[in-house]
């Protein structure tokens, strides 16, 4: 007796092109500036007191909302950088990475027959995250070159079923970032509505050149119906660690937790302990790493220089967009895949992050959060087209 075939709930889903251009650059010994992870370690203070807090009887379930000693943390450090008190108890819930934070936060406010805003291009759970929970996304293309928002075209796209609006800043792929009067523009755009606000703030520490993060936490009228979402993984690089965490006012921190426990429930104990001790050793390792992530988009913008290769340096992040119009006229998933076979450089198309890519647009994404030798091995390459 044959066994029953599933039927998919997202069948215009398959691998992620993450997943995809990682496997096919270990497969042709590539160098992998693809995929978003540093090729180095944590802080060694970091890991140390890892290995501490497993061998003081830290093993065990952590509460479900976080680790306390995290939570008050998390507070003092959104109060230090963005002057919001913040409850430990009823507004801050540690999550597993900003995945989990986005995916519970989505299912957590949006229902059957809902609408959702994206801004395009978009970090690409998102879309079928809102899927699963029957509501249509609504996609607004950022504005080329520099990837703004349009707000008379998000003002279009909104609707009395709009029930959430997700930003991403800074902003992956692209490197950009939104500013006070962006948000300014986004509170006015919604104000009056039912709509939430769902802010990917994971790269908030990597942003570049004297400008700060303006930070949905910092603007009162936003925090007030937004769900703000960090990584631990970007800032301590560690993204194996999966751990982040969700800011939001009591009433949206209440539904959050009633998907977060029935998802990961809790995080790793001793994991929690480490960070949330680091944190309070070391709250200068945030606002240094704005400058260590700058020093690095700085050396592979020189390593590339004189290539055919253009590009503006990213704003923030650690990715930086490559436009190859100079060298190839194929679609960028297909010169993606020609770069991993020759020279052997993995990028990361632009055109999965888009519902419709422009035709004529040729970017593709690399990522500088890796070891000098790391950059030069690829830039060497990179000059050879």
């Amino acid at each position: 007796m044959s066994a029953p075939t599933p039927q998919t709930r997202l069948p215009k889903v398959g691998t992620t092109i993450f997943t995809v251009i990682s496997q096919l650059a270990l497969e042709h010994r590539a160098v992998n500036t693809g995929q978003g992870f540093p090729d180095f370690e944590p802080p060694e203070r970091l890991t140390d007191l890892v290995a501490h807090h497993l061998r003081s009887r830290h093993n065990q379930y952590a509460p479900m909302a976080g680790a306390i000693p995290l939570r008050e943390a998390i507070a003092a450090k959104v109060a230090r950088h963005y002057g919001r008190v913040a409850s430990p108890a009823s507004e801050i819930t540690v999550t597993c990475g900003g995945t989990e934070a986005l995916a519970a936060s989505i299912q957590a406010l949006v229902h059957p027959g809902d609408e959702v805003v994206v801004l395009e291009p978009a970090y690409d759970s998102y879309e079928p995250i809102a899927e699963l929970c029957g509501a249509t996304v609504r996609r607004v293309p950022l504005t080329r070159p520099d990837f703004g928002v349009d707000w008379q075209r998000l003002r279009d796209a909104l609707s009395p079923r709009t029930r959430l609006v997700i930003v991403n800043t800074p902003h992956n792929p692209s490197g950009a970032c939104l500013g006070p009067a962006d948000l300014d523009q986004l509170a006015e755009a919604i104000r009056g509505s039912d709509a939430f606000v769902l802010a990917d703030e994971v790269y908030e520490h990597m942003v570049f050149d004297g400008v700060r993060h303006a930070s949905l936490n910092a603007h009162p009228e936003l925090a007030a119906r937004s769900i703000v979402v960090s990584s631990f993984g970007k800032t301590y690089h560690a993204t194996g660690w999966k751990i982040g965490y969700c800011v939001a006012p009591p009433a949206l921190t209440a539904e959050l937790r009633k998907v977060h426990q029935f998802v990961t429930f809790a995080i790793a104990t001793p994991l929690q302990h480490a960070i949330a001790d680091f944190m309070t050793e070391r709250p200068e390792w945030e606002d240094a790493l704005s400058s260590f992530y700058q020093a690095k988009r700085d050396r592979l913008a020189g390593l590339l220089a004189g290539t055919r290769l253009r590009f503006l340096p990213a704003r923030s992040t650690y990715f930086q967009l490559v436009d190859y119009s100079a060298i190839s006229d194929l679609p960028d998933s297909e010169f993606a895949l020609q770069l991993i076979r020759d020279p052997g450089v993995a990028t990361i198309p632009v055109s999965p992050f888009c519902s419709h890519a422009s035709p004529a647009e040729r970017i593709v994404r690399l990522c500088f959060a890796k070891e000098d030798a790391t950059l030069v091995a690829a830039a060497e390459r990179l000059r050879a087209l």
